[in-house]
Order: structure tokens, then C-alpha cells, then sequence
């Protein structure tokens, strides 16, 4: 159920690069060069309302620069909110292919249109890829393995749960290609969040789009909280009042599109005893490793061999 419509690009389709669905904009003072994604996947309609809000706002960076990239735009005109799964990609996922080997093969649409991006990409050195989620369910900050990205999101101080994963068995995403998946001993000054704003079809995604753009460019250093107000009244939410680190452990790999869970999971449920059964994957049951087990990002809705549908975390707060 899509309650959030699709957004009208119109003319912040083309972009001012030329490259279309990429706007770049430089600042006179030196600063970070600071990255905004949204439409990785043509049917996560959030963050491409946020983008294009901002466009129209007028923002301009007041130190280093600033892009704003509508990424999968052959994905998104096939959006249908009859058959929402339908537009995620044409090809194949565009956040799996962030490696080299990928991206430059450009034997489908998502790869031909990521080797285009990866320029952008490569010079970035703060990123925020704006998402949403398969499944009904609470916001989460995706923020990788390195300490840098944890510390960014504990200084934003939403949301309140906080993914710490190594990513997919089936490929790279965009938030850890290139300098931003190196050592923070050898890119200190990096910075790559991937959040999930909530359920693709949910205007509350919105919100969230809207909230981690004021905070990241405030944080930043892109934009002047004087002119946050200005260009994006009301976008900040009040802090969480908790976040949790969510340590990725294990994560679930489908063998077949016949993975099943066992009941209905929404998310972050917290499981208490180690061992158990959760779902079945080609019939073998899959049980929780530990006690206190959170599961992650469940869904069934993309199954099919290769593809992580639900992982294991242990829960730490944040302080």
C-alpha cells in the first residue's frame, strides 16, 4: 500500500552535470564534498521527495560542495504502486554492483548507470544514501563496519537504531565502494551512512528523508543552521531519546525463493533464547546463534538464492 506517490522530477530531472538525475554545486570556501543519493532502488520514493525538495528550496553548500543524485531513474519510471516490488530494479540490484569488476562490465541497465555515478561517488567524502524497506517497520542507520561511520551516527543522535553489518553476501553497496569501505586509519575524513526511513509506501518515510538530510548537512559543516531553518523549516525531529548499536553477527542467505520464517517478524524484535527456530531455509531449520538475538531487516519479500533475508545482531547502547 503506497500512501507516498511518486514525486514529479520535472525539470530537476536533467541535473546541471550532464549527467541527468545529478545536480552539483560548489561552494566558494573549501569544505567537505558532501554526497545525497536517493532512488538506488526505483521504487524507495522517500528520499527522491526529499532530494527534489531541497532543489526547489534552493540549497547551496556554504563550504565545499554539495551533489544531489537521483540514481536509478529507469527503475523509477516503471514504478506502479499496484506492483511496488516491480520497479526496485530492471536488471539486477544497483546496490550490489559497487566493485570494480562490476561496474564497469556494463552488461545491464543498473551497472551501465552506477559506472556513470561512481565519479560522483568516487569524490565524495561524506555520503547519505537514502532508502526504504520491503517491510512496515522502524527507521535504521546502516552505518557499516568502521568506527568513523558509528560515531557520525551517534553524533546525529537519530535514529534510534543503529546497524552495524558488513553488508551482502551478493555484492558491494554504494555507502562502502571505494574510500568509503578503507580502514579509518586510511580515510579518517570519510563519512557513509545508508539509512532505511521506514516502508517504501509510508509517508512517515518522508519525514525521516527529510529529518537525516537537515542533520547530515549540519553536521557536515554543508550548510549553516541559520539556513537550515530557512531552506528546511520543521525537517529536524526531536532526538531519539536511546540508540542502539546493532551488531551484525550472522546474516540469513536464502538458498531458493522457498525461504519461509516461521511467524510473522516486523523487525528489531528481540528473540531470548539462543537456538530458537526463527524459519526454515529449503527446509533445514534456521535458529537464533545467541540469546537476546535481534533480527534484522526480515523479509521474504525479494527471496531468492543469494539474497540476505533476515540478519542477527547483538543490541549495545549507545552512550
Amino acid at each position: 500500500m503506497f500512501s507516498l506517490t511518486p514525486p514529479d522530477l520535472g525539470p530537476w530531472r536533467a541535473g546541471n552535470t550532464g549527467v541527468e538525475g545529478v545536480w552539483h554545486f560548489d561552494a566558494e570556501r573549501p569544505g567537505r564534498r558532501v554526497m545525497l543519493s536517493a532512488l538506488v532502488h526505483g521504487n524507495e520514493l522517500c528520499g527522491a521527495w526529499a532530494l527534489k525538495e531541497l532543489l526547489e528550496a534552493g540549497v547551496r553548500p556554504a563550504c565545499g560542495s554539495l551533489t544531489l543524485a537521483f540514481c536509478n531513474l529507469d527503475a523509477f519510471d516503471r514504478f506502479d504502486a499496484n506492483n511496488g516490488d516491480a520497479s526496485r530494479f530492471v536488471d539486477e540490484d544497483m546496490n550490489r554492483q559497487w566493485a570494480p569488476a562490476r561496474l564497469f562490465q556494463a552488461d545491464s541497465r543498473e551497472r551501465r548507470r552506477a559506472a556513470v555515478l561512481e565519479p560522483f561517488v568516487q569524490r565524495a567524502d561524506w555520503l547519505l544514501d537514502l532508502h526504504s524497506m520491503h517491510e512496515p517497520g522502524l527507521p535504521l542507520s546502516l552505518v557499516g563496519t568502521h568506527a568513523r561511520n558509528l560515531a557520525l551516527a551517534r553524533l546525529l543522535r537519530a535514529p534510534a537504531h543503529v546497524v552495524v553489518d558488513a553488508g551482502h553476501q551478493d555484492g558491494v553497496r554504494m555507502r562502502d565502494y571505494g574510500r568509503f569501505g578503507q580502514s579509518d586509519a586510511e580515510q579518517p575524513d570519510t563519512r557513509s551512512l545508508l539509512i532505511e526511513c521506514g516502508h517504501h509506501g509510508d509517508r512517515a518515510s518522508l519525514v525521516v528523508a527529510r529529518d537525516q538530510c537537515a542533520r547530515f548537512l549540519l553536521a557536515a559543516g554543508t550548510v549553516a543552521e541559520a539556513c537550515e531553518q530557512r531552506w528546511m523549516p520543521g525537517w529536524r525531529q526531536p532526538d531519539a531519546p536511546l540508540q542502539w548499536a546493532l551488531h551484525v553477527t550472522d546474516a540469513v542467505v536464502a538458498r531458493s525463493e522457498r525461504f519461509a520464517f516461521s511467524e510473522t517478524f516486523q523487525g528489531l524484535e528481540v528473540i531470548p533464547e539462543a537456538g530458537t527456530v526463527i524459519g526454515a531455509n529449503d527446509g533445514e531449520p534456521v535458529k537464533t546463534p545467541y540469546d537476546n538475538c535481534v533480527l534484522v531487516m526480515p523479509s521474504t519479500r525479494q527471496a531468492r538464492k543469494g539474497v540476505t533475508v533476515v540478519r542477527f545482531a547483538r543490541r549495545e547502547l549507545l552512550r
